[in-house]
């Protein structure tokens, strides 16, 4: 099957193909996203009105929609012009009003003349005390009411698109969607008992009451888990690709290993040593590692990092590790520098920075083979840049990294493996759909040492209580940040504030205690102000979030962090993860300006309450949406028309490991579950994941 197969023709034609929809519509639609058939297919209803008779519009409570049967009684007109015409009908226990507003007289009397029956369906609504329908919906002789339906679907509508052309474009569209092959394995299809593809769509968008617009409704179900399904079959088969090109076996003798787990003062946490066996054997395969490295701040990643590069140094190669800027570039050199001391291993620096003389010595050393361990920006990925013989290649940080990236790192180090570590921790539904196609090891243990931070809430009436705390503690030698508020795009209201505040904590605590750092700083002062504070030489730095990831001052224990209100669940935590790192026990102030909205009251509310990463990551997902916690523009995650990543989170591990059996059992899908799971790729759209099935 090298085209989309004929059964799905028609889901693919243009949207003028249905009956009521002309270029005008078809223009409006594409606005909503839905360029063709298809599209209508998965766009379900929101709500749903329910349409069922009853005896009397008093069966109902006001405002709702009612359907009866009435007699009409006399028709009373407007008063004045703007006015509505109202008609009096009364039901088996109720006389109520209909109201028109603009209706010819002729029209309403053809309608609805007086003494005759009719059924009514619209609104009802009180009205001084009376129940009244403006404008029913539908008004039709008894004999043909059955055309109404019992309950009616409610579309997600924009302008120029009404309802009722949105309902018959769909009913036309499940018309023509033709009955196809199951693709979900039968016995999970049994377990769930879900319906058929077809009957799904079917019963999805002819909802009977509210239970059947649940994500949790078997059909809505089944057609999240089939967008899902095709998505993790996707990256399954990139996976495969990936792993089809020829790797390294790379294994080392664990002699320089030994040397630095020997000199280190503690023994690794249980989660660092499963992560460090993972990566060995990942290594020592013919196929090429792919493996994400989820770690919580200050879990050890730094650590289990280190010893897979020393794996590929004792094996006779070389290894590299990047990071996204150039102070954390610098930060892990200075945190690996004293490691690879241990090791006696070569270890050596590439920034944007490095001209001239300099930089051509480095990088000749490094073609020779003579620089072991490289770390650097992703400056090392310009084309001047030749190692002898690169084994591993490590990315910090990688949420800016999207698959495209990765693959292009692999083609650098021809068959190099390739470990990405992230401190943010990422709720596993949203890993999943951003990095299914990696393999992953977590860090869920903080290493001995570590200690608790202790995290308060504090108004900011009470400021002044706030500077003589951090009076009294920097007479006792420890360090604080001071963070200012984040005032939404604007960095020069931010480096006004964090100015402003400077100059009120340098009145109160004295000249040269304390720093600065904000975003609109020179390179060099923000890198001098920054050395000022890890020196001991100021006390307090007042930053913007500059700070947020990876600075490391281990006699830093007290965070301040003004307007906490305004923060993110996930900035909290990664700002709090910079104190706790030495022997002083460490504090974290909440400051807050009251009255609190109740999102803002629960964010702070689940940071006083846990250090755990990824619960905070859960929390912050099911509070923000999939798209903020990862920060859509750069996330390079899927837009899912039904699944809901926050609420479905258990069905996007389940399509995972699906999706890997299915192409373990069948890696050319050629038999008649993986022809139909072809089908369901051409239906989703993903192309490319047809194209590497052929290539294979």
């Amino acid at each position: 099957m090298t085209g989309r197969p004929e059964i799905l023709f028609p889901l693919f034609a243009g949207l003028e193909t249905l009956p009521g929809v002309g270029r005008k519509t078809a223009e409006t639609l594409s606005q909503m996203n839905i360029e063709k058939p298809r599209d209508l297919l998965f766009t379900l209803p929101h709500s749903v009105i329910d349409r069922r008779r009853k005896a009397s519009v008093l069966d109902v409570i006001a405002p709702a929609t009612a359907t009866v049967e009435v007699e009409v009684g006399r028709h009373i007109p407007a008063r004045q012009k703007g006015r509505p015409t109202r008609v009096e009908v009364t039901d088996a226990a109720t006389t109520f009003q209909l109201v028109f507003f603009h209706a010819a007289g002729d029209w309403l009397d053809r309608q609805l003349p007086p003494g005759e029956r009719r059924v009514v369906s619209g609104k009802v609504e009180l009205f001084d005390g009376v129940a009244q329908m403006v404008h029913p919906e539908y008004i039709l002789r008894p004999g043909q009411a059955g055309t109404i339906p019992e309950f009616e679907p409610v579309y997600p509508l924009t302008a120029g698109i009404t309802l009722k052309t949105m309902t018959k474009a769909v009913a036309a569209t499940l018309d023509l969607a033709a009955p196809l092959d199951e693709w979900i394995d039968p016995a999970l299809v049994a377990r769930e008992k879900w319906p058929g593809w077809h009957l799904a769509l079917e019963a999805a968008h002819k909802p009977e009451g509210s239970a059947d617009l649940a994500p949790t409704a078997p059909a809505r179900q089944r057609l999240s888990y089939d967008e899902l399904f095709a998505h993790q079959l996707t990256l399954a088969l990139a996976r495969a690709a990936a792993r089809r090109a020829a790797g390294i076996g790379t294994n080392g003798t664990g002699r320089l290993r030994a040397k630095v787990l020997d000199a280190l003062p503690y023994k690794p946490t249980g989660a660092q040593e499963r992560a460090m066996n993972e990566i060995a054997e990942d290594m020592g395969r013919p196929i090429r590692m792919s493996r994400l490295l989820q770690g919580d701040v200050g879990s050890g990643k730094t650590l289990v990092a280190f010893i897979a590069l020393l794996i590929a140094v004792e094996a006779g190669g070389q290894g590299v590790i990047m990071a996204p800027t150039e102070i954390l570039a610098r930060q892990h050199m200075e945190s690996l520098v004293p490691l690879a001391e241990d090791a006696g291993v070569v270890i050596e620096l590439l920034t944007g920075r490095d001209k001239g003389a300099e930089r051509a010595a480095k990088l000749k050393a490094l073609a020779a083979g003579d620089i072991q361990i490289l770390v650097g920006t992703h400056a090392v990925f310009q084309g001047d840049v030749q190692f002898r013989d690169l084994r591993l290649a490590i990315v910090d940080e990688q949420h800016r990294f999207g698959v495209a990236q990765r693959m292009e790192l692999g083609r650098k180090g021809q068959a190099a493996d390739v470990l990405v570590m992230t401190a943010t921790p990422i709720p596993r539904s949203l890993s999943l759909a951003q990095y299914g196609d990696m393999d992953g090891s977590v860090l869920d243990e903080k290493p001995p040492g570590r200690k608790p931070v202790t995290t308060a809430l504090v108004s900011a009436g009470r400021m002044d209580e706030v500077i003589e705390h951090l009076r009294g503690a920097i007479a006792e030698g420890r360090q604080a940040y001071w963070v200012c508020p984040l005032v939404g795009e604007s960095e020069i209201i931010e480096k006004t504030a964090a100015e402003e505040r400077f100059k009120r904590l340098r009145a109160a605590l004295g000249e040269g205690v304390v720093g600065l750092v904000h975003g609109q700083l020179p390179s060099a002062e923000k890198d001098a102000a920054m050395a000022r504070f890890v020196g001991g030489k100021t006390k307090v730095l007042v930053a913007t979030t500059v700070i947020e990831v990876g600075v490391n001052v281990p006699n830093a224990s007290i965070m301040v962090i003004e307007g906490a209100e305004g923060f993110g669940l996930a900035q909290l935590h990664q700002l709090r993860g910079r104190v706790g790192r030495g022997a002083a026990s460490s504090t974290c102030l909440l400051i807050y300006q009251p009255p609190l909205s109740e999102t803002a009251e629960r964010r702070l509310a689940v940071i006083r309450e846990t250090e755990d990463g990824f619960r905070i990551a859960e929390e912050d997902l099911a509070m923000r949406g999939a798209g903020d916690v990862i920060g859509t523009a750069q996330s390079g995650l899927p837009r899912f028309r039904i699944a809901d990543l926050e609420r479905q989170a258990g069905l996007m591990a389940l399509a995972q490991s699906d999706a890997r059996k299915l192409l373990a059992d069948d890696p050319k899908l050629t038999s008649e579950r993986g022809q139909a799971a072809r089908v369901l790729l051409w239906l989703m759209e993903q192309d490319k994941a047809i194209r590497l099935i052929s290539v294979g």
